[in-house]
Formats: C-alpha cells, structure tokens, sequence
C-alpha cells in the first residue's frame, strides 16, 4: 500500500518521496526503492516517510512484467520539499515524452530535488540535466548512455548519491541508495535493521562496481589477464593489436594468446571481436542509430566487414536483427 499525500501536507521530519513511473519501468527497481522507505517506518514505529506515485496519465503505469500500478496523480506541480525519482525500464528512449520533460524541468526551476533509478537517468540526461554530473545508470545501458550524452560524467557505481542529482544503476542498487538515504537521515542502525527485515545482508556502498567483475564471471584470477580484457572494453571504438595490449600490461604476445587459450578458449583477436560484436548489438537493440554509425563505434572501418562479422557471431545480419526487434 501507499499513501495518497497531499503535497506540503507533512511535518519537517516526514521526507515525501514522489517516484515518476515511466511506462515500462522496471518493477524490481521500483520495489527496492519503496519497500525500505515502508520498513523503516514500521521499525521505527514513526512516520518518517511518505511517498506517492505519479504517471504521465495520472492514473496508472504499466512496468515491464506487466503488472498494472495504480498512480496517485498525474504531472501536477510538486512541494518544493519533495524528493522526485524517475523510475523507468527497458526502451526508456522510446517512452520520454515532452510532457514529462517539460514536468521535470519545470520542477527543477521550483528547486525540487529530482534523482533517477534504474535507466531514469537517461530522462535526466534528455532532460539536459546531468552534463558534467557522476551518473549511474544500469550497466545496460552505457554503450547507448555514452553515444547520445557523452558530456555526462559516467560511472559503473551502483549508485551515486552526493551529485545535484541521485543516481541509482537498478534493481537490488536501489535498495543500496535507499539504505544509504535512511543511514544519512536517521542512522546507520536504523538502516541496519531495515537491511535485516529485508534479509539483505550484501548492503553495498555507492562506490561498488554493479557488474559481476571478471574474475568472477570466468573464475580467474590471472591479473594480466584481467588488465588486458579490460583495455579491450576501453578500446571498443579504437581496437588495440595483441602485441599493443600484451606491451601495454608486460608480457609477450605469445604470453597473451597462452592467457586466453587457457582461461577462455579463444584469442585474444576473437575475445576483442565478440566484445565489439557484443556492444553493436546493444546499440541495435537500445538506439536508432544508422548501422553505419553503429558500426564506426564498435570499431569497424566498413559496414560490409561490420555485417559480415556480426552475421557470423549472431546467425543473421544486423539489419534483419534490427527488423526483428522492431
């Protein structure tokens, strides 16, 4: 449940949270940041927080599972003490509408803190709000993030929480931001005990990385190995040789192509390949970008060996790709 608030209607001490629900939004993301807010008022036996839900329509938002959630409210001004967070999904590009920019941006000219969970930091971003601001957004979504909003300061945090505006990456991150929050508004106990009733004992802090790292993911722990997959993401637009990475983290290429076999099962030329293959598939999938444009930042210097590449890996050419999805 949640409570139809009256803006301006709370004492000091009862923080408003209003959550903006962007069609499509991400349902897991969306519990992560309301249930603490519910628990700490439970475990406190005060009303610490209240919080409302508003939609472009006014009267509900349907999120990505499709489960249908009512709204309080449409985009009607807000109470300049409230706390605004955009929540929204997968196609976020395709779900901003002008309506809710001009809503947040009139809102912020009114002073109301406005953050972002999950890809609702790209309605900031389009919003023209987070240029040289640290942002998180889901791991997802920084290929596409980078292309359309590269004066944004971009981090793989889980969250970012000292900035002019709140950023949280997604899913479980929502609940670390909100943890974060009740710590820095009533303390750190009372957030440990709101972790403890959600029997969630990873509680992590801003700076964490969100993606598993890559040790983990192949279950390694070569750090040369490591250092030269990570200069490989680094230079997706402007892929090294072997023999430059190899130099660049100091051993031999012959050591570096041993490192992959044994670890992966590939070379390092391959693994370079899938990993640009990888990226222009997101972008297929995230933006509208021409394939031409696609394929210059993933590194190719033709849009023939760009389809002929990703025809092999993926079993279908990008433009199909791109029918299918549409």
């Amino acid at each position: 449940m949640h409570d139809r608030a009256v803006p301006g209607s709370a004492a000091p001490e009862t923080a408003h949270f209003v959550f903006l629900l962007v069609e499509n939004f991400s349902h897991l993301a969306f519990s992560c940041a309301l249930e603490p807010l519910r628990i700490a008022n439970l475990v406190s036996g005060e009303e610490l927080y209240r919080w409302s839900l508003i939609s472009e329509n006014g009267k509900t938002a349907v999120c990505s599972n499709r489960s249908v959630t009512l709204a309080d409210r449409g985009l009607e001004p807000l109470d300049r003490h409230d706390r605004l967070y955009v929540i929204s999904g997968l196609h976020v590009q395709d779900r901003i509408s002008a309506e809710t920019l001009n809503f947040l941006r009139r809102e912020k000219r009114r002073g109301v803190a406005i953050g972002a969970i999950c890809s609702g930091a790209y309605v900031l971003a389009k919003a023209g709000f987070l240029d040289g601001v640290e942002t998180a957004i889901h791991w997802e979504y920084h290929d596409l993030f980078m292309e359309k909003f590269p004066e944004v300061r971009l981090v793989r945090n889980v969250f970012v929480a000292n900035a002019p505006h709140v950023t949280a990456s997604g899913g479980t991150a929502a609940a670390d931001l909100m943890l974060h929050l009740i710590a820095r508004d009533h303390g750190a106990e009372l957030a440990a005990t709101v972790a403890d009733q959600m029997v969630y004992n990873a509680v992590r802090e801003g700076t964490a990385a969100q993606t598993v790292s890559l040790q983990s993911r192949h279950g390694m722990r070569n750090e040369y190995l490591v250092r030269a997959i990570r200069i490989m993401q680094d230079h997706i637009e402007e892929p090294l040789a072997p023999q430059l990475i190899a130099r660049e983290i100091g051993i031999s290429a012959r050591q570096l192509e041993r490192l992959f076999g044994k670890y992966l099962n590939t070379t390092p030329k391959r693994y370079s390949m899938e990993l640009r293959l990888d990226r222009a598939r997101r972008l297929i999938l995230q933006s509208e970008d021409s394939l031409s444009q696609i394929a210059m930042s993933c590194g190719f210097t033709s849009t023939s060996h760009f389809s002929k590449a990703f025809r092999m890996r993926f079993g279908v050419s990008p433009i199909k790709h791109r029918s299918k999805l549409s």
